[in-house]
């Protein structure tokens, strides 16, 4: 099946560039770091940094915490392109705001991508400092990443959207460090404001258990672009309306740091062993 998007030109630009640095690294596996992780590429050996104001079509980025560069390097087995930062759809007002950064990493050869961001929970058990790997998503911001795509390859398959088989090993690995890893359904919420209490009771009932502003366009375009993907979302607060602490961006950042750890040894330890 075909995928034309209406970027592929600048996606083709960024990938020529990008070629250009590496020698001879080729990333299989790549990673969006979410609000609070960038420290992660930290773990990266022999990196090749590039910033995003020099690839071509690659956004600039408008939230504290989203560095906006692209990081290349050896981790355990594998050699991984994290993308430090994300532009959200609430900055450029549409769906497909990462599809060059994505379509990327699709045409260096990531045959997986791994998703963070910070959310919010609406479990009582799941608490701040707690990580939650997506099981499945819910997006009823009327945004898709694909709208404007061409050919019958924007007609995604959407169930088993988070690989079973990458969800199987990243539970094992948890039980294998000690780690509580919770899983559940994340709701897309377009932003830039924070739920209202009634609509996290909307979304409970609806059936989610975490709620953030990303990830879920992201997840769209490596299923359209044959990724197999997994994600976790690192929670900062409970839902509006489930705690009496106010919601803030600088809130955000400051309580993922307890989870960006452990999350960070989760993929370490899954770096380390071959796929």
């Amino acid at each position: 099946m075909s995928l034309l998007l209406r970027v592929d030109a600048e996606i083709e630009q960024a990938t020529n560039v990008v070629l250009a640095r590496l020698g001879g690294l080729r990333p299989d596996v790549g990673l969006i770091l979410g609000s609070g992780l960038g420290e992660m590429v930290s773990a990266l050996t022999d990196a090749v940094v590039l910033p995003y104001d020099n690839l071509p079509g690659f956004p600039k980025l408008s939230v504290a915490g989203h560095a906006g560069r692209l990081v290349i390097g050896r981790m355990g087995c594998h050699v991984v392109a994290m993308l430090q930062g994300r532009l959200h759809a609430y900055e450029a007002d549409r769906g497909d705001a990462m599809a060059v950064p994505v379509g990327v990493l699709a045409r260096l050869g990531c045959s997986i991508l791994i998703v963070t961001n910070a959310a919010g929970s609406l479990l009582p058990e799941v608490k701040p400092g707690d990580v939650m790997m997506v099981s499945d998503h819910i997006n009823l911001t009327a945004r898709n990443p694909l709208i404007g795509a061409v050919g019958d390859g924007r007609f995604v398959d959407m169930v088993d959207a988070y690989d079973p088989d990458l969800r199987r090993r990243f539970c094992d690995l948890a039980v294998t460090c000690g780690m509580p890893l919770a899983e559940g359904v994340y709701m897309w919420f377009a932003g830039p404001s924070f739920e209202t209490p009634a609509e996290i009771r909307a979304a409970k009932v609806l059936g989610a258990d975490a709620v953030g502003m990303s990830t879920v366009p992201e997840v769209v375009l490596a299923r359209a672009l044959g990724m197999k993907v997994a994600a976790f979302s690192l929670i900062t607060n409970q839902a509006a309306g489930m705690g009496s602490a106010h919601l803030s961006h600088a809130r955000t950042l400051a309580r993922a740091v307890g989870g960006a750890a452990k999350l960070k040894t989760l993929l370490m330890l899954f770096m380390e062993n071959e796929a």
